[in-house]
């Protein structure tokens, strides 16, 4: 991609969400200028943008760092997340094509044979959801569950390395297309939002566990 093409927002997106850069890494104009090869002016019209969108903050100096979900930050994400995940569902599967539900299920049958790729299966995974989103036909739906993806990026690395939530997840998916696939709202709704809270705690035990495991200061 050459300089004229680059977007540097889409880029730090990136660079975040692949976890070069942490929570509270140091976002200097300069420094990431030379970095995406581009000039400063994109780079600070894309730093504005992280700001704006909650993904960056003012650190006691005054620069701008990578921003941190806290412990309630990360509850009231996922809070949300599952009202607009199982009302997605509820509206799949009252809306979704059957060309729709015969590509959610195909979605889910390519990931049975990912378990053994994480990094890989976590990409599906949005792939998944974003589909998800899209089958319900509700365009106001789809942009907040967008913005609220935009946060997730914050979180570091994926629920899916947790010892056999890989193949939960995925049998997570199958619910939710069988009940979208046999036009059952409620349990279209219920099975979406098992999923987002089951998520939820995997996140909970992977950042305690971090906790525990980093040096005392």
């Amino acid at each position: 991609m050459s300089a004229d093409e680059t977007d540097p927002y889409a880029c730090l997106i990136e660079s975040i969400d692949a976890g070069d850069l942490l929570p509270g890494a140091r976002l200097i104009e300069t420094d990431l200028a030379a970095r995406l090869g581009v000039s400063r002016t994109p780079v600070r019209q894309a730093l504005s943008r992280l700001e704006a969108h909650g993904l960056a903050a003012r650190d006691a100096r005054g620069g701008l760092v990578v921003a941190t979900l806290d412990y309630d930050q990360l509850g009231e994400l996922y809070a949300v997340r599952e009202m607009a995940e199982g009302f997605a569902a509820r509206l799949a599967a009252r809306h979704a094509s059957p060309v729709e539900i015969g590509i959610l299920e195909d979605l889910v049958l390519d990931d049975r044979t990912r378990l053994d790729d994480p990094t890989t299966l976590a990409r599906t995974n949005r792939t998944f959801h974003h589909q998800l989103h899209r089958a319900s036909h509700n365009r106001y739906l789809v942009q907040t569950l967008a913005d609220m993806r935009r946060s997730l990026v914050l979180l570091s690395g994926t629920t899916l390395l947790a010892p056999g939530r890989g193949a939960e997840s995925i049998d997570e998916h199958a619910a939710i297309v069988s009940a979208i696939a046999a036009r059952d709202e409620e349990a279209a709704d219920a099975a979406a939002r098992r999923h987002i809270t089951r998520a939820l705690r995997t996140r909970l035990l992977q950042e305690a566990e971090r906790s525990d495991a980093a040096p005392p200061r």
